[in-house]
């Protein structure tokens, strides 16, 4: 089933051609903004006016007199100065209804896209040896649930979690993991019962600590900084003792990770893990790939500056009006993040064969992706059909406004601000429902905390910043988390209370045939809910869950008036039906949108 708007952006668009003459015509179909009016409203007609010269209101005439929407709204009404609205009819809104009942595929009645892609997606990035923090929380679950629309959209998505796992960092942290070593053989040469093994490597706050020491040697010991360049020239050469050592400190930083992941319900992997290290052995190429390029050449856009290798971009310059380099090898021949993000994008082009990568990184961050796109299409690595996005976001405030912090000035850790959720969440639970089994208790404050903290993000608009404040995320009313898993809930319980009454809910929705929307409550309820596939599209071709939220949002605000409105389990034969299928079809939607796409858990009783 095609989402209302685009049919009727299609017969729209075609009508407007048909008028004109011109080819290419964009109806502009948006939902009406103000109900009065109509449930769509056409926009398009004055832009094509002022192309071909001519009146707003005697076009928009003309494409109503040559138009056809009989079968699906009343008659098109024109307002000035050339906008065209239009209302559903209720028999047609009853027919889409119907046709998402009997859809068994758990689509809700919404196709898959007939030009599927093959789509990387890279997102969250933590790096090894430190903890997930807060910074890292916008990434991480708006990248999830990006991947999750693109593939109920029917795209294959490729995941890819890009870790720093390289460089002088790991030099420094394997330098001073060494000197444990050394410390600890010297202690067991006096006294061999010693059977532990470097007990400081056993957690990720211990293994992050040794970093914190490593860089504060670094800078004011020169031996230290001596040996830990020696290890990542060994690290670099594939050393097999300290590869091997590598690999240790990597897998225990991953493990913290996954189970992060695994708390907010993010779908990542081992198998999605991409390391800076996974590269290491493309940079040579991949600087003298650029360097050989023939149309870089030409441009004389790939040279040496102060011994190091850059790329000069136009369009591209420093505060002081001069080239701005796009640095892809240091004077000392070492690579950089630039020149690991090229290699990356190469290899999902060429060996993904990716049709469009997506990156999902803070705002900062823009720059550094406008040069890097931009010389993955002066290399040719990028054609032009294929789609380089990046998707900004913006910062996680304290309280004062500024990024979250803990009072020693550091970054919240993720997962202490994830306990916090569920703890707090745990204490609602208490009050408002003390006699329920331990176990349930426990289930629903870990999927309304963690629902909170997910869905008070996404329902903010991705490009700002937002103030993280508990009290707003877990309250039961306005747009939350509580609030849409309550909603939910609510309907699982006129579901309960029909069993008590003998309703037969599954056989009285299986032998629908005909409904019956004659309050505005049902019609009100009905015209929103087929307009899911709608917000879903929206909000992938933005890549702004929030459109989904806002939907999702009006939908139980919608649902609840009905309910007051509309007796259900009272209703009489002729009316009860409807009532029932509006709401099971209202609880499956909310499922899906909160657990499909946003990937936040739902209960059946709070």
């Amino acid at each position: 089933m095609k989402p209302v708007v685009d049919i009727l952006e299609e017969r729209i668009s075609a009508a407007m051609a048909a008028v004109t003459g011109v080819k290419a015509c964009a109806a502009i179909v948006r939902p009406a903004t103000d109900p009065k009016f109509g449930d769509y409203q056409v926009n398009g007609v004055m832009p094509l006016a002022k192309q071909i010269r001519t009146n707003p209101r005697k076009l928009a005439e003309q494409i109503v007199a040559k138009l056809d929407l009989s079968d699906i709204c009343g008659e098109p009404e024109i307002a000035e100065p050339g906008f065209i609205n239009l209302r559903l009819k209720p028999r047609f809104v009853a027919d889409k209804l119907l046709e998402i009942n009997t859809d068994s595929a758990n689509r809700l009645g919404i196709e898959k896209t007939d030009k599927p892609q093959t789509i990387v997606v890279d997102f969250s990035g933590p790096n090894i040896a430190k903890q997930m923090h807060v910074g890292h929380l916008r990434s991480t679950i708006i990248g999830d649930c990006i991947c999750r629309m693109l593939e109920f959209e029917g795209h294959k998505v490729i995941r890819q979690n890009h870790i720093g796992d390289w460089g002088l960092q790991m030099g420094m942290l394997l330098a001073i993991v060494e000197e444990l070593k050394q410390k600890f053989a010297a202690k067991k040469a006096v006294d061999s019962s010693l059977k532990i093994y470097v007990p400081s490597l056993e957690k990720i706050e211990e293994i992050e600590g040794l970093y914190k020491d490593a860089n504060t040697r670094f800078e004011n010991d020169d031996d230290f900084a001596a040996k830990a360049k020696d290890f990542t020239y060994k690290l670099q050469n594939h050393d097999m003792v300290i590869t091997t050592q590598w690999q240790t400190l990597r897998k225990l930083t991953l493990n913290p990770c996954n189970e992060i992941y695994k708390t907010l319900n993010v779908s990542l992997s081992d198998k999605d893990v991409r390391g800076e290290s996974f590269y290491a052995d493309m940079l040579p190429d991949v600087v003298k790939s650029l360097q050989d390029n023939e149309k870089l050449q030409e441009s004389n856009s790939v040279r040496e500056s102060d011994g190091a290798v850059c790329v000069f971009l136009e369009g591209f310059k420093n505060k002081e009006g001069e080239p701005l380099p796009f640095i892809i090898q240091k004077s000392d021949g070492a690579y950089l993040y630039a020149t690991i993000d090229l290699a990356a994008l190469w290899w999902r082009v060429g060996a993904l064969k990716a049709n469009k990568i997506i990156y999902v990184t803070d705002a900062r961050q823009s720059l550094h992706f406008q040069m890097l796109f931009a010389v993955a299409r002066m290399a040719g690595w990028a054609k032009p059909e294929t789609e380089l996005i990046h998707v900004t976001f913006g910062s996680v405030l304290g309280k004062n406004g500024k990024p979250l912090k803990t009072r020693e000035g550091e970054n919240v850790k993720l997962k202490e601000l994830l306990d916090e959720a569920v703890e707090r969440a745990k204490a609602i639970v208490e009050e408002k429902n003390p006699d329920l089994p331990t176990e349930q208790k426990d289930r629903i404050a870990k999927a309304v905390g963690i629902g909170a903290v997910k869905y008070a993000d996404y329902s903010n608009n991705r490009t700002s910043d937002y103030i993280f404040s508990f009290d707003k995320m877990l309250a039961m009313d306005g747009n939350t988390a509580p609030y849409m898993q309550y909603a939910y809930a609510r309907i699982k319980s006129i579901e309960r209370k029909a069993q008590t009454k003998g309703v037969l809910i599954e056989d009285e929705l299986a032998g629908v045939k005909k409904l019956n929307l004659n309050e505005s409550a049902e019609l009100d309820l009905a015209k929103h809910l087929i307009r899911y596939g709608e917000a879903i599209e929206a909000a992938v071709g933005d890549y702004r869950p929030n459109y989904l939220t806002a939907y999702l949002y009006e939908l139980a605000q919608k649902f609840s008036v009905f309910y007051t409105d509309c007796p259900v389990l009272d209703a009489g034969p002729d009316k009860r039906p409807t009532r029932l299928l509006l709401c099971d079809l209202t609880a499956r939607t909310i499922r899906h949108g909160l657990s499909e796409l946003l990937g936040i858990e739902v209960v059946e009783q709070m």
